[in-house]
């Protein structure tokens, strides 16, 4: 099984549509990040966490030729209006793709995507399936896996992190964690965490903020999404813990 991270880059990405690298250096290919979005191969499914804006763009980059099944982190714009990029997937095998999402994210989905779901006359059907979020199990090969859902502050919304047979967590839009849920993130070969920018931000982690729960839950292995233009790829592989690294588009972990 393999996790990897297609885009890392904040709402706007970098480069900003402007042309604007902010502090980053354009000459890193580190530096280039398409909005959040990641994937887990096992042997026999492709797990889509996020449909980001750059979907196209980052599954043709890293040659995913199918979609089994997508989890949504949250409503937002820069996590689900990639979503129409979904529709080949359909067309491969005729058959709905199912999704997973919690009430808020469900209802924004039905409501703004509602062609995707109901379909548009004879000529468009729908590609994809609702279902409520839920703890599922997967299998890679013959070995059973689960992922389970844990709840995360996002600003004034509710985002929701997955938990990958309690190895990896992947957070990629956070402000905090509900103390009663502390339990479920120590002891994790792998963590994946929001860590916007330097200053402070009332809907995401910044830097010091990010690497104080990293701090608490001590994973073998950190590593920072989410980054803005504010945050270059170099300045923070100098200045962070050597178990502690900046993503990048494309990263790859083995699990």
């Amino acid at each position: 099984m393999k996790f990897t991270i297609l885009g890392c880059g904040s709402s706007l990405g970098v480069p900003r549509s402007d042309g604007s690298f902010g502090n980053c250096d354009p000459k890193n290919k580190k530096n280039y990040r398409t909005r959040c979005s990641a994937i887990i191969q096992t042997k026999s499914e492709n797990i889509l966490i996020d449909t980001s804006p750059d979907l196209r763009q980052q599954l043709i980059r890293n040659k995913i030729k199918k979609i089994d099944k997508v989890f949504y982190s949250h409503m937002h714009a820069d996590q689900t209006h990639g979503i129409n990029d979904l529709r080949v997937f359909y067309i491969q095998k005729g058959k709905t793709i199912p999704v997973y999402a919690n009430y808020t994210t469900r209802k924004y989905l039905l409501k703004t995507f509602e062609y995707i779901f109901a379909g548009y006359g004879d000529e468009y059907p729908p590609i994809l399936r609702l279902n409520s979020l839920k703890n599922i199990s997967i299998f890679d090969g013959k070995k059973k896996l689960k992922i389970n859902s844990i709840k995360v502050k996002h600003g004034k919304v509710d985002s929701i992190c997955y938990i990958i047979d309690k190895k990896i967590a992947y957070i990629s839009d956070i402000s905090d964690i509900y103390k009663r849920d502390f339990k479920f993130f120590y002891n994790l070969n792998f963590l994946v965490i929001d860590c916007l920018r330097i200053r402070y931000h009332p809907s995401h982690l910044n830097l010091e903020n990010s690497l104080k729960l990293i701090n608490e839950f001590r994973p073998k292995k950190a590593i920072l999404t989410n980054l803005h233009c504010d945050l270059d790829y170099n300045y923070l592989k100098k200045n962070l813990p050597k178990n502690i690294v900046p993503a990048y588009d494309g990263l790859t972990i083995n699990l």
